[in-house]
Formats: structure tokens, sequence, C-alpha cells
């Protein structure tokens, strides 16, 4: 019965194939920036229409939410979801579906995502009376930017009529190659903050220094200081409750705008704070302060922090994601499901991991021999569109086996 089940969803999803490279393509095509994502929430409700199967739109504006009701027996809920927007990033490959709006693109695949869900949602609509659990579906708005749409939703009630009980998300893996997924239980991929600083000093003549207090020394200092205690001492980290705290702390922008005979007034700093442990986290953001406090004393200057805390860390819960690793191996071979390493990198899902029981896997999109090798973020980024097949299969395949 049960071979027989996935026979029929590899069946679908292999006949869908066209379909859901077509949508694919037209997506790409088509970006648009975070919480813009009007026209692509049109095409995806127009496709929803299509097929048969029941949403409703205007979620936190382009956001589209819908269920799939299982057979008599279903009582569990189990929320499936994709993401809508892409990236300000001017495309520079050169294929017959490269992004026609100037300056965005689909560089993180939110293309893949969106295609893959629906065409996981084609197959489970014709397996319904089949189907042993409720399916809720979600194609978010503004995975890229904060506050990040997976949170707005929950706010609005995405995991309530009817209550969720697990969730499923999918995002793809250019390094690893078409044909393979990865999962890992547990710990996944770290929350993520954003921090300005701006040192206050008092500016000057270079060739004066008893009228000026140096900005600049002092930003060196307290990013000196900051990297020791983080990234290298890591005297907090030791603690023993903050002992399992993969943590990086990093400092990408410093501007003085200052000259070589003019010492400047301040000196603005930007950078990113990552963790996987929340109470950690909290007293990570205290100890920036009371470290830039401390300097800024020191040196008769004013030092202001703003942490922007962003995403959670994302949890993979054990029990779903074991079942799921099962599944994938059952469906694609035991050879092509792979454990994946920690992650620093943030994703918007966290929200929903830290909600309900979650699984939140990789989906291989690349091919060496082909050259589809360039990773996300990037302006040549693509995929082996031969991934949407199983994107999509695997995909229903995983609803049908979370319980």
């Amino acid at each position: 019965m049960q071979h027989d089940l996935l026979e029929n969803i590899k069946r679908a999803a292999k006949q869908n194939f066209e379909k859901i490279k077509f949508i694919r393509e037209h997506l790409h095509a088509h970006p648009e920036l975070s919480f813009k994502e009007f026209e692509t929430a049109k095409y995806i409700s127009k496709l929803l229409t299509e097929f048969g199967i029941e949403h409703t739109t205007g979620h936190v504006k382009t956001g589209i939410v819908g269920v799939i009701k299982g057979n008599s027996s279903a009582t569990k809920t189990i929320l499936l979801r994709a993401d809508l927007d892409a990236l300000p990033i001017t495309e520079q490959n050169n294929v017959p579906y490269k992004s026609k709006n100037e300056g965005v693109m689909h560089a993180c695949g939110h293309d893949v995502h969106s295609a893959s869900l629906l065409g996981a949602l084609i197959i489970l609509n014709e397996l319904k009376a089949q189907l042993p659990v409720h399916v809720k579906f979600m194609f978010q708005p503004g995975e890229e930017v904060l506050p990040g749409g997976a949170s707005l939703m929950i706010k609005e009630g995405v995991l309530q009529n009817p209550t969720v009980d697990n969730a499923i998300g999918q995002h793809v893996f250019p390094s690893m190659e078409v044909g393979k997924v990865g999962f890992r239980k547990g710990m996944y991929m770290a929350s993520t903050d954003e921090i300005y600083i701006t040192v206050t000093g008092k500016g000057g003549h270079a060739a004066m220094p008893a009228e000026y207090i140096n900005p600049l020394l002092i930003a060196s200092e307290l990013l000196s200081s900051l990297h020791s205690d983080f990234m290298l001492t890591k005297k907090y980290q030791q603690l023993p409750e903050f002992i399992d705290a993969p943590t990086v702390l990093a400092f990408g922008k410093i501007e003085g705008m200052g000259a070589t005979n003019v010492i400047p007034q301040k000196v603005e700093i930007a950078g990113t704070f990552r963790t996987m442990n929340e109470l950690w986290r909290e007293e990570a953001h205290k100890h920036i302060v009371i470290t830039a406090n401390g300097i800024a004393t020191k040196w008769n200057a004013t030092i202001d922090v703003r942490i922007e805390k962003g995403y959670p860390f994302l949890v993979n819960d054990e029990e779903l994601t074991t079942k799921s690793i099962k599944a994938a191996q059952d469906y694609l071979g035991v050879e092509n499901v792979e454990e994946l390493p920690l992650r620093m990198t943030a994703e918007d899902f966290a929200y929903i991991s830290q909600a309900v029981p979650s699984c939140f896997y990789r989906l291989g999109t690349g091919n060496i021999a082909k050259k589809i090798t360039s990773g996300v973020h990037t302006s040549t980024f693509d995929i082996d569109e031969n991934a949407l097949e199983i994107g999509s299969g695997l995909m229903a395949w995983l609803a049908f086996n979370a319980y």
C-alpha cells in the first residue's frame, strides 16, 4: 500500500514536471522585492484556483494561506511553507527566463520553493482521499528582510484555524548535487542580529593630538576587545549554560570620513551577531553594551550601540526530522540523503520552528557537469531544474509520512 502510494507520488511529480518548470521560470523572470510581491501573489493565487485548491489571499498584504483537508481519519495538521520575495541583485545569467525586472533577481531560490510547493499541493490535492493529515500551506512575503514575513503571518494567526501541529520547509542548496537532499536534527541555523555602533570623539587637525579624541582609535579598541571576548577567548561562552552555543560576531563596515590630516568627529560601525542559544543571545547583547560603555568612559567619548534583533535560531524537531529522513531515504535512496552541518546563516522559518515542531531541509540544486555551481545571493545563481521534480514530489511524500 505504502509502496504504491510512493510510486503514485513519483509518477505525479514526473507528469507535472514541465508544468512546474514553466511556473518556476515565470516566477524567476518576474521577481519582486520583499513585501512587494503583489504580481507574484496574484499569479500563484490564479494557479491555485485553476488547480481547484481553496485558499485566501492578502495575508500581510501578499501572503497566501490554504488548507487541503485529509481523509476522514485525519486529526493532525501539517504546515508546508514557501517564500515569495527576491533580492536587489542584477542577474547576469544568459537564460530565456532571465529576470525582466532590472536590479531584482530570484537569487535565493524562492521561485524554486514556491514552484515546488505548488507541485506538492497538486499531488496532495489529487490524493487527498488517502491523505492521513490536513495540509495547511503558506506562501509568505518578505523572508529576506526584518522582521520577516513568517513572524508577521504567525502574528496574524497562520498557525491557528486549524491549529498547526508540525511544519515543513525546504530550501535550495547549490553546493549539493541535484538528486540529493540534506537534513539535520536539532540546532541547524543561527539567530541573527544587526549591530549599529556610533563612536563620537572630538574631531581636529591630525597634527594636534592634544586637541582631539580620535574615534578611529576608540573604534579599533572596541572591535578588538569584542573580537577577543566573542571569537578568541570566548570567555562568556565557556560558562556551563552557554557551552553549546556556536557564535559569530563580525563587523563588516567602519566609516570615519576623515582624511590624512583630518580626525573625524564620529565613526559608524555595522556588524552582525549570530548564535544558537537565546539566553546567551540576550547576555551577549548586554556584554556588547557594557564593553562599549567601559571603553567610552576610558576615552572620555560617547559610544551608542543599537542592536536590531532579528530571526531566532532554527531548530529541527528530532522526531519529525527522523521520520522525514526515513521518508526521504525511501523516496530517493539512502545514498542520496545527507546529514547537514550547522550553519551560521539565518532563515525566518526559524520563527515557525520555535512555535511548532518543524523540519527544515535542503534540496540539492547544483550540477557540476553543467557548471551550475553559483551560490545563493549571487548574480549568476541558477539551478538544475530537475530538482523541481524532487522538490515537489518529496514534499508531498513527507506530508504523508509526518505522523
